[in-house]
């Protein structure tokens, strides 16, 4: 017996769902396991009972500022994740959604990256300074990574103006979201009006700019003419 194509999109959906959820606990337990290990070789690098040089506790340290980097970037990652492909539904191709998605785990990569590249002069400068072209090189990657992310806004913005129905979409749905977590029941955008785009986007003027060019035209209009008793009453 063949199963509906309905059910069949319902099935696949609940499977990426529990892949989603199980991705997200992954996420949080590897950056709790990475917080954990980051404590306890913060407390063997500061330790009075510790006997090794001031030196290597300075590179435990520096570990452990990794360590710490990398579980910030575990538990953004699972919250990228949880937010944008559990809470939401909207579609991805959404040039908005994938903008959004894409700059949240570009922001990690990239402060990880610089923080890495810095713990890497750090610890090259003065032991081993053959190695720091190595750390300069991350550094290097981390503002190519960021210059191409600036350059991806910047094209990408010029896509949500082909697709401004997924743009309030997308809109729509973060203002359900906000509602549902703060419990307010008022909207903060209205769901398919035009006045949900950004200023200045070709679809959606803005609707201030607008009051505001208005608002000298009715001042003129209710301006008495020339030849009018601007009182209402004409003294002889």
């Amino acid at each position: 017996m063949q199963l509906p194509e309905s059910l069949d999109m319902h099935l696949i959906e609940r499977i990426f769902l529990v892949g989603y959820l199980l991705i997200v606990a992954l996420f949080f337990t590897c950056g709790m396991g990475l917080i954990v290990l980051a404590g306890i070789e913060t407390w063997h690098a500061i330790s009075p009972f510790n006997s090794e040089p001031a030196s290597e506790r300075f590179d435990v340290l520096l570990e452990c500022i990794g360590l710490l980097t990398i579980a910030v970037a575990s538990l953004e990652l699972g919250q990228t994740v949880l937010e944008e492909e559990v809470q939401r539904s909207a579609n991805i191709s959404a040039p908005t959604r994938v903008r959004r998605f894409l700059s949240r785990f570009l922001i990690v990569v990239v402060v990880a990256l610089s923080v890495e590249a810095l713990i890497g002069v750090f610890k090259f400068v003065n032991g081993a300074p053959q190695f720091l072209p190595h750390a300069a090189s991350v550094g290097l990657a981390a503002a190519a990574i960021l210059a191409t992310w600036g350059l991806f806004i910047r094209m990408n913005t010029e896509a949500e103006k082909l697709e401004p129905e997924a743009m309030r979409e997308v809109k729509a749905e973060d203002d359900e979201i906000e509602r549902d977590v703060e419990g307010d029941p008022k909207t903060k955008y209205a769901p398919v009006e035009q006045s949900e785009l950004p200023p200045g986007h070709e679809h959606a003027p803005d609707a201030q700019q607008e009051a505001q060019e208005e608002a000298p035209k009715k001042a003129q209009d209710r301006a008495p003419k020339n030849g009018d008793d601007p009182a209402g009453v004409h003294k002889k």
